[in-house]
């Protein structure tokens, strides 16, 4: 029976290995991402000539008028490419908001802000909270997604190193909260407002005026931020750590540099003007004639507050980054800064490339009206087969998880999702707020972030590992993180049931439903 039991687990140990190789040939074979939206624009227009031709339409359950397609070969079709292609480019949400965003980024990084901030978090810990320090690190890196996975990975290899663990595990805890983390934050970063731009693009296609703002998902994050916290801790030190065992190899034990004085108390300044400025936003609107309340209703969740909330978290980022720098001296001058925040822009121009084709397909897709018509046509095949309510969401969490096997980009998937997800949930009879599919959305981008080679820093991670053993690979990297992606699954999949369940919003002016 013994013998029986292990010829099954040696042939399913054979079977996932041949479906790793299977996730990583099929994802090397895939396109650049802007390649691939470049050819989904093509599509479109040749899909919209075919739909066009054998009479697609469908009746908008709003107003019951009859859409049909707009073909983009006819003539009015073309001229509309012809004197739109640049204006669809500018008009993109996610282009201003992350060039704006990366102000304050750029100028966090390059002065140092995050890289200590980083250290201090992990190296200020109690030996019993170092696991549960590092998955933190590694959710907050998020922030900056370079500094965690270039610093903190090594990073976290290094210190349980230093103390006597296994590397390994140090390597796992911190890729856990870097990369699974990405649903995850106590703080709004730049993630949030290229998803909620594209978010807001897809919405339009069923109301013109409907933005979602970058902090759709801030409650929702918030509390996701304990989950992976406590399962990636309980991960580690339960079953990763046990699994790797005693680390027998003779890589040299590297001395973990404490924070200098003038470090210390940068941090310190830096935490101080960051509350200041806090404060000063909060006084902005919590009194009833706040400054940043609209001015004729006192609403807060409708105000210029959200309205310019990408301007806020510039401010959060570059205040404290600018006195951090000062008084460390990464910022002597107004050039230092200058030469911070270009640093940092000079590395999005893959992602301004990403952004022209990705906008000419979203607008393509909408002028067509192909994308509206699927969303109705979706929304009433959901309602004729009754598959509504959380596990619907739960089915596209796993859908995302899926396709994330395939293709990296986080951006480019929400991108080619959205316009058909978002519109198609926001017409059910439960009409779903475009933040509940960006949310879902989120988590299983996050789950297979874990063991996916198409991620792009995952050669990265194999280097790091290969420090410490020349024999650990892609294998071993994904079967030391997929408890990771199972158990986080579980548990946050359960926490958005559950959400969806109390009805709570899920950020500001996030309800579950529209009303």
């Amino acid at each position: 029976m013994g013998n029986f039991f292990n010829k099954i687990k040696r042939g399913s140990k054979r079977a996932f290995a041949k479906s790793l190789d299977y996730v990583e040939i099929v994802g090397n074979k895939l396109p650049h991402p802007a390649t691939i939206f470049a050819l989904l624009a093509i599509f479109v227009v040749l899909l919209s000539w075919f739909a066009h031709l054998i009479g697609v339409t469908a009746t908008h359950p709003g107003d019951g008028e009859i859409i049909r397609v707009n073909n983009l070969i006819s003539s009015d079709g073309i001229r509309w490419m012809y004197t739109n292609i640049l204006d669809n480019f500018l008009a993109f949400p996610p282009l201003g908001y992350v060039l704006v965003v990366m102000v304050g980024i750029g100028l966090a990084e390059g002065s140092g802000l995050f890289n200590v901030m980083i250290k201090a978090l992990v190296l200020k810990s109690p030996p019993k909270l170092i696991t549960a320090s590092i998955v933190l690190a590694g959710i907050i890196s998020g922030l900056a997604v370079e500094a965690g996975y270039v610093v903190l990975i090594p990073l976290g290899a290094m210190l349980f190193h230093a103390i006597g663990r296994h590397p390994m595990a140090g390597l796992a805890a911190a890729f856990c909260g870097v990369s699974g983390g990405f649903g995850a934050n106590f703080f709004i970063g730049s993630i949030d407002p290229i998803l909620a731009g594209i978010s807001t693009s897809a919405a339009q296609l069923i109301d013109p005026d409907f933005f979602v703002n970058p902090a759709v998902n801030w409650y929702f994050m918030i509390a996701s931020t304990f989950v992976v916290l406590f399962v990636g801790t309980w991960i580690t030190e339960k079953i990763v750590e046990p699994r790797l065992g005693k680390y027998e190899g003779n890589a040299e034990k590297f001395a973990i540099q404490q924070l200098t004085k003038e470090e210390s108390r940068a941090l310190r300044w830096a935490g101080i003007s960051m509350l200041l400025f806090v404060a000063l936003m909060a006084y902005t609107v919590i009194p009833e004639n706040g400054l940043l309340r609209d001015p004729e209703t006192g609403s807060v969740l409708r105000s210029p507050f959200f309205d310019g909330i990408i301007i806020g978290i510039l401010l959060f980022f570059f205040i404290p980054s600018l006195v951090f720098g000062i008084i460390v001296k990464t910022i002597r001058n107004d050039k230092d800064m200058m030469k911070h925040i270009i640093k940092s822009m000079s590395g999005m121009g893959s992602y301004i490339v990403l952004v022209f084709f990705a906008a000419q397909f979203v607008y393509f897709f909408n002028h067509s009206n192909l994308g509206l018509i699927v969303a109705i046509k979706g929304a009433a095949g959901l309602k004729e087969i009754g598959f509504t309510g959380p596990m619907l969401i739960v089915s596209f969490v796993i859908l995302s998880a899926f396709i994330n096997m395939f293709m990296g980009s986080a951006s480019a998937k929400w991108a080619i999702i959205a316009p058909v997800f978002i519109p198609m949930l926001m017409l059910l009879d439960n009409a779903y707020h475009p933040g509940i599919t960006q949310a879902a959305f989120r988590i299983g981008d996050s789950l297979t972030n874990l063991v996916t080679p198409m991620m792009s820093y995952f050669a990265l991670i194999v280097t790091f590992a290969q420090k410490y053993d020349e024999k650990y690979g892609i294998g071993t990297i994904i079967s030391t993180m997929l408890p990771y992606t199972i158990f986080l699954g579980i548990v946050w999949i359960a926490l958005l049931v559950l959400w969806m369940m109390f009805g709570i919003p899920l950020g500001p002016d996030g309800p579950i439903f529209i009303n």
